[in-house]
């Protein structure tokens, strides 16, 4: 038998029973980036290859390893967006949006398109959700975007985190930093994978992010980039600090921590949860003020997140077991005999129509396969109706759980109906 195509290598489908987790989710979001004044931002999920060469930046894995980069027909260069910053600063440029009062608060949640190695949580399509604030230089501003990352997690029940914090310093302390982390880089080759050696010559910072653990160990003695941070870098991490214990936000202080865009500067932070192993970031974010300028803007400072949708479906079904799930509807239509399907669709289409969940036989089971598949559905109800049923213009309820059962007016259906679960009536 010839094998059936399956989805991509490193994507997955989203399962009817899987969606009430994911929309619960997405609402509990929603709830809080409002909350804090963010609005909803949509971008087309491919865009010029150029935005993500000038805004993650060449040296990044994402640019070198990862894009999924197309010509299209026209012989436009193209990539599948592989995080959501870039997209949202072009759009605050193209659409002038530093005219508005600043800051400009803007969410989202996105597919992402990064071609890695496929593992628990991280997946070549994965969706993400996160805010950005465009024109601010304010540390209290970082302070809130961990804020909001911190209060969603809370809403949806997510505990145990840990935050770590780091500062990537600016254009004026960052060099001075970058040639001393080369020097000690240079000095102790040997001890590093030949990947670092090559991020030591493109951009030394780029070696926090290798997971090989031997090079791990050795970066324990490297500098320390917050040792090096000017007065003013130093004083924003400070503020940061000082807005994270208003908030009662626990935090660690982590100089490895610099995150995987070379866009960033001063505050950089992830979330991390021990439950989902090695790879246990959850998500995080930071500052970049060179973002917009980079790409065409007016130089203009932003802040902001993103986390990982997956990861946060791992880390709750780890921990918790009262998670939203698929609801059957309110009712099962049941037609004692083929005479009276007619009657069971039209009935039916009168209570959707009125806001009611109804589900009925399309496969013209008998009266037994019927009530077998009205209590698979989860339904409430099964709403008979049989040759009695149609002479006296009425219709049996009966309640699937305790087996009672009650004949109304075929009129006074919906009124009779008292359903649970979301959704119902």
């Amino acid at each position: 038998m010839a094998r059936g195509i399956g989805a991509p290598k490193g994507t997955y489908d989203v399962l009817p029973e899987q969606q009430p987790l994911r929309r619960w989710i997405e609402s509990r979001a929603a709830d809080v980036f409002q909350r804090y004044g963010y609005g909803r931002l949509d971008t087309p999920v491919f865009e010029d290859s150029g935005l993500f060469v000038r805004g993650v930046g060449e040296s990044t894995d994402i640019v070198r390893k990862e894009m999924y980069t197309f010509e299209d027909l026209g012989g436009r260069s193209l990539t599948l967006r592989p995080e959501g910053t870039a997209s949202a600063a072009r759009a605050y440029v193209e659409h002038g949006m530093h005219t508005l009062p600043q800051p400009v608060k803007l969410w989202y949640h996105w597919p992402m398109f990064r071609y890695e190695s496929p593992q628990s949580g991280r997946y070549r399509q994965h969706y993400q959700f996160g805010i950005e604030a465009f024109g601010s230089e304010s540390a209290y501003l970082d302070a809130e975007v961990i804020g909001v990352l911190q209060a969603f997690y809370q809403e949806i029940g997510l505990e145990g985190l840990e935050l770590r914090l780091n500062s990537m310093g600016c254009r004026e302390c960052r060099p001075v930093y970058t040639e001393k982390l080369r020097s000690f880089l240079q000095r102790s080759d040997a001890t590093f994978c030949s990947e670092c050696r090559i991020r030591t010559e493109m951009n030394p910072l780029r070696v926090f992010d290798c997971k090989v653990p031997t090079c791990k160990t050795s970066l324990a003695q490297a500098p320390r980039l917050t040792d090096f941070l000017c007065e003013d870098c130093a004083e924003h991490y400070e503020k940061v600090a000082e807005g994270l214990r208003m908030q009662g936000i626990i935090f660690f202080e982590d100089h490895t921590l610099v995150r995987g865009m070379d866009y960033y500067t001063r505050t950089t932070f992830e979330f991390q949860s021990d439950v989902l192993g090695a790879q246990s970031g959850i998500g995080g974010g930071g500052r970049y003020d060179y973002l917009v300028e980079s790409i065409g803007g007016k130089p203009t400072s932003g802040v902001g997140f993103g986390t990982g949708v997956e990861r946060i479906v791992l880390a709750l079904e780890a921990i918790r077991d009262d998670l939203p799930q698929v609801t059957g509807p309110c009712a099962y239509v049941v037609a004692m005999d083929d005479r009276c399907r007619h009657a069971a669709f039209q009935l039916a289409h009168e209570l959707r129509t009125a806001g009611i969940a109804i589900d009925l036989d399309h496969v013209e089971r008998s009266v037994k396969g019927q009530m077998k598949q009205a209590g698979r559905s989860g339904a409430d109800y099964a709403l008979i109706l049989g040759p009695d049923e149609l002479a006296a213009n009425s219709v049996t309820l009966k309640k699937l759980r305790s087996g009672e059962e009650n004949v109304v007016n075929r009129n006074q259906v919906a009124e009779n109906l008292v359903c649970g679960g979301e959704g119902r009536a």
